[in-house]
């Protein structure tokens, strides 16, 4: 396993200048992990200009000189069975270069724009991911809190973390993300890749786990 000085991880906001650094970053972090290929650079490409786009709550972590790890966030909303609705946060993609990967990087840059959220005024994060990555940083099952998507489906990926204790108070909630998600479209997707060094893409297990997460839900 790598071995960094953990003293010297710089954890700063992104800047302009940052911003294809991050998109390679991205794409290296991310490469045929759920599908041959990935998107989440174009991902990242295309939120910075986006209406629910915070860069206020975007952070890179940077390793003498280099950047390795980095996290986005968009606004997203819970809305109760009347209607109403409450703003709060979902973040992604979150990128850990795979030579810096499980040395804690991904937890500390998380732990690190909590915080900031929390100074902003915000109460809860609401993501989808893999359990493995995110429990151990505070994250519950969305059944727990009573989030569910339409049609009171509570998808085995859908994970709840409260910034402030109590804010799930037990009432029912649908999640609404951004729509930026709907603007992923392959074509633009391959266009937007073929401007990096070619890669291979291929079929990996992780593909399946993927599948597993994202086509089940948790019963009662």
């Amino acid at each position: 396993m790598k071995q960094i000085n953990n003293q010297e991880i710089i954890i700063r906001p992104e800047q302009k200048s940052d911003y294809r650094a991050v998109e390679e970053l991205t794409r290296e972090a991310f490469w045929n992990v759920y599908n041959p290929g990935c998107s989440e650079h174009y991902l990242a490409h295309i939120m910075r200009t986006h209406r629910d786009f915070l860069p206020e709550l975007t952070f890179v972590a940077e390793y003498r000189g280099q950047i390795v790890a980095s996290i986005m966030y968009m606004k997203s909303w819970l809305e109760e069975d009347d209607g109403t609705r409450r703003e709060i946060l979902s973040f992604g993609p979150i990128s850990v270069h795979p030579d810096f990967q499980r040395l804690g990087l991904g937890k500390r840059i998380m732990a690190h724009s909590f915080e900031a959220a929390k100074s902003l005024g915000y109460k809860a994060v609401v993501i989808f991911g893999n359990p493995e990555n995110y429990v151990s940083s505070g994250f519950k099952c969305s059944r727990r809190f009573n989030v569910s998507m339409d049609g009171n489906y509570f998808p085995t990926a859908l994970f709840c973390l409260e910034l402030n204790a109590g804010f799930f108070d037990g009432r029912h909630y649908v999640y609404r993300e951004s729509n930026v998600v709907t603007l992923l479209d392959d074509e633009k997707v391959e266009e937007f890749d073929r401007s990096f060094p070619p890669k291979e893409k291929g079929w990996v297990p992780s593909q399946e786990k993927f599948y597993i997460y994202s086509h089940s839900s948790v019963g009662e």
